[in-house]
């Protein structure tokens, strides 16, 4: 039976099977006719929901209203459509609605009526780190320097082909046929990519951010753009969590800070303070490996174990930035991907997306998502790799993956559960054209 993508119900112009399946499910209870269906229709539907509507005639003649039958299973979903592509004439929507967020700040202001004055911010907004958090931000960022010293060693044995026009990837010997390059000359050529190889920086993107001494210190102006540093925002996220890095200072304090109004405070008095008691060393701080003393895998079994032990990493490292996300801010601009980590935005007008003229280049800042500080750089998932050369006919047959976990998978780690729906691997592909024209 072939899968079309779009296939999720059952039409309702099928009134031989639908009739047929209404009076044989009559005579038993409902809960029985539930778990039949599950295990009866589950070749033929998708496991998201089916739905089956009747129409049959009473015995006097007359037309009752019309019945659903309502079947849902357990399963994963057949396929899940991508995170939706957003043009660069578009503005990205906020992760929370505007009206949602409105609606939220009349509640609290309704709660906090006839209520004492509430007592000083907790950490991090008074300035203190939040203790629980420094071990987590040690594990994102060695769990960050191990991924890229793995995926080293698997662009070895996993062949990865990055166009030379655009930035668009491919996990495999050959690249796939698509005509969808949008770089230099892509109408002379038609659309069509030319592949070469890929490095590490083709597969994770190094969105870069300023490093902030004081994380509540004023907002950087338009004229010190180029006199603060720049280094990867998942970095400087790990350094406010807590991380020490000598080549990157920061303030740590010790007392809350005062808060004289909403935008103004002043440090607290530290003189006073007794020496700092000496502490624990923190955990060690893993290093990038050169690209000359990078050590292929020797046979397939160490193969397999490293995929799989990327794959790890790579989960590790997004679920432990997700968490630090939670307690210390993110901003993207709506705009471009510009990053920034800190309760409020810079002030440099360097954004040149659609329509920057009006703002005078400043950033539309809003709260950022996990995709927006790691891209997860989705690619076309090849489902036999004894033919890797993907057919531009069956486009719509394929699914897609994070680059690094279709890396994995052709390296041999098993598929996560949670990137099996938009990889399509329960949808069937056909053997031909002709075969996939005969698809409703």
């Amino acid at each position: 039976m072939i899968f079309h993508p779009s296939n999720r119900y059952i039409h309702p112009s099928h009134s031989s099977l639908s009739l047929s399946l209404s009076l044989s499910l009559s005579h038993f209870p409902a809960t029985a006719q539930r778990q039949d269906m599950s295990c009866s229709l589950v070749s033929f539907l998708s496991p998201k929901v089916g739905i089956l509507r009747y129409n049959s005639l009473e015995f006097g003649g007359k037309r009752p209203r019309a019945q659903s039958l309502v079947i849902k299973c357990c399963n994963n979903p057949q396929n899940v459509d991508l995170p939706r592509y957003y043009s660069k004439k578009e503005k990205k929507p906020f992760p929370v609605s505007i009206v949602e967020l409105r609606r939220a700040a009349r509640e609290r202001m309704k709660s906090r009526k006839g209520q004492p004055k509430r007592a000083a911010p907790p950490p991090p907004k008074n300035g203190l780190l939040v203790q629980r958090m420094i071990p987590l931000a040690y594990a994102v960022l060695n769990a960050r320097t191990t991924l890229i010293n793995n995926l080293k060693r698997l662009l070895k044995v996993v062949p990865v082909q990055a166009c030379k026009y655009c930035n668009e990837i491919h996990v495999g010997p050959v690249g796939h046929p698509f005509r969808s390059c949008q770089g230099p000359n892509s109408s002379i050529r038609k659309g069509k990519h030319e592949w070469v190889d890929a490095v590490v920086e083709d597969i994770i993107v190094q969105i870069e951010a300023y490093h902030l001494y004081d994380r509540l210190g004023k907002r950087i102006p338009h004229e010190e753009r180029f006199s603060v540093p720049r280094i990867p925002a998942l970095t400087e996220l790990c350094i406010q969590a807590g991380v020490d890095m000598p080549e990157f200072p920061t303030k740590r304090r010790r007392k809350p800070i005062i808060r004289i109004s909403k935008s103004e405070f002043i440090d607290a008095d530290e003189s006073e303070l007794p020496d700092l008691p000496p502490q624990d060393p923190k955990p060690i701080l893993l290093t990038e490996i050169p690209d000359s003393e990078i050590i292929p895998p020797s046979n397939e079994e160490e193969i397999v174990l490293l995929a799989e032990e990327t794959l790890q990493v790579w989960e590790k490292m997004r679920r432990g930035a997700n968490r630090l996300m939670k307690i210390y801010p993110v901003r993207v601009c709506g705009y471009c991907p510009e990053i920034h980590v800190g309760p409020t935005g810079h002030k440099a007008q360097n954004c040149g997306a659609y329509k920057h003229q009006q703002r005078n280049g400043q950033h539309g800042w809003q709260s950022a998502v996990l995709d927006d500080l790691i891209p997860p750089r989705y690619v076309w998932h090849v489902p036999n790799l004894e033919e890797p050369m993907l057919q531009k006919e069956l486009r719509n047959f394929y699914g897609q993956a994070p680059v690094v976990v279709e890396m994995c998978v052709q390296g041999g780690a098993a598929v996560p559960e949670q990137y099996k729906p938009t990889m399509r691997l329960d949808v069937g592909i056909p053997s031909s054209v002709i075969e996939a024209e005969m698809v409703v």
